[in-house]
C-alpha cells in the first residue's frame, strides 16, 4: 500500500469500527520529515473522532477503541497517533 492510501484505510478501518458522526484525519507526516519514524516508513496523524461509542468510557478505553481499529496499521505504516476522541454528548 502506497503513503498516499493510508489515510483512506485509516478512515475505513475507523468507519467500520465505530460508526463515528465525525471523522478528521490530518496527515502531518511532512512536518516529521527526517524524524526516526518517517525514516522507516511510518506516518504522523492527527485524529479528531466522535462516536456514540465512546459514551461513558474513560479516555484510555476511548484511545483503545481507535488503537484495536488500525492494530494492523500500527508500528509499520502508522508511526504516530494524536488521538481527541469525543463522545456526542460532549460537544
Amino acid at each position: 500500500m502506497s503513503a498516499a492510501d493510508r489515510p483512506e484505510r485509516i478512515r475505513a478501518l475507523l468507519t467500520a469500527a465505530l460508526q463515528p458522526s465525525r471523522l478528521e484525519l490530518t496527515d502531518e507526516s511532512a512536518l516529521h520529515a527526517g524524524h526516526a519514524g518517517a525514516a522507516s516508513g511510518g506516518g504522523h496523524y492527527r485524529l479528531s473522532i466522535v462516536s456514540a461509542r465512546f459514551e461513558g468510557l474513560k479516555l484510555v478505553m476511548r484511545h483503545r477503541l481507535v488503537y484495536d481499529s488500525v492494530h494492523d496499521m500500527m508500528h509499520t505504516e502508522i508511526h504516530a497517533l494524536a488521538i481527541t476522541a469525543i463522545a456526542p454528548s460532549e460537544l
